[in-house]
């Protein structure tokens, strides 16, 4: 019997339905750093990034700030700032907030392994801009930049994922 693993799924919200891109891993119960999988559960947005040389200050009811160049996200298991926005230059392995793609110019962060963070649980959970080919991300959730925008006009600090 062959398994699949779905990559690829519909994010709702209000009566409008999305495309997305999900972890190469799929959908369900986070093992630990790097599996690729995107943690089912219900999680809390917390913020949003975005890059102010490349798009105007996105709508939302969300706390919204720019990205710096020196922006990173920790994710070494071992590290005090695990899962964390961190200052580069930065000594322990990081995600790039400043890509020269286009996938991290509108971040959402999701409050996944933050209340507390558990080392090794996973970090950098985050809607993010897609690939053209909605290829796999690395546990994130991925949208087209456009549908990204709409959805965000609608969020506030009470909104939430449901991811399942």
């Amino acid at each position: 019997m062959d398994l699949i693993v779905r990559t690829d799924g519909i994010l709702s919200c209000g009566d409008k339905v999305y495309r997305c891109a999900l972890g190469r891993g799929g959908v369900g119960e986070k093992q630990n750093e790097g599996d690729g999988i995107t943690p089912i559960g219900l999680f809390p947005l917390r913020e949003v990034y975005y890059r102010a040389d490349r798009l105007e200050k996105p709508r939302t009811g969300l706390p919204i700030r720019e990205t710096q160049e020196t922006d990173g996200w920790c994710d070494a298991p071992t590290d005090p700032h695990y899962n964390r926005l961190i200052e580069k230059p930065f000594a322990a392995s990081h995600e790039d907030l400043w890509r020269t793609d286009d996938l991290y110019d509108l971040i959402a962060i999701i409050g996944y392994n933050d209340d507390p963070v558990i080392p090794g649980k996973g970090s950098a959970i985050f809607i993010h801009i897609a690939k053209p080919d909605y290829q796999p991300t690395e546990g994130c959730i991925a949208l087209e930049r456009n549908d990204l925008l709409e959805i965000l006009m609608s969020c506030d600090p009470e909104s939430q994922i449901l991811i399942g």
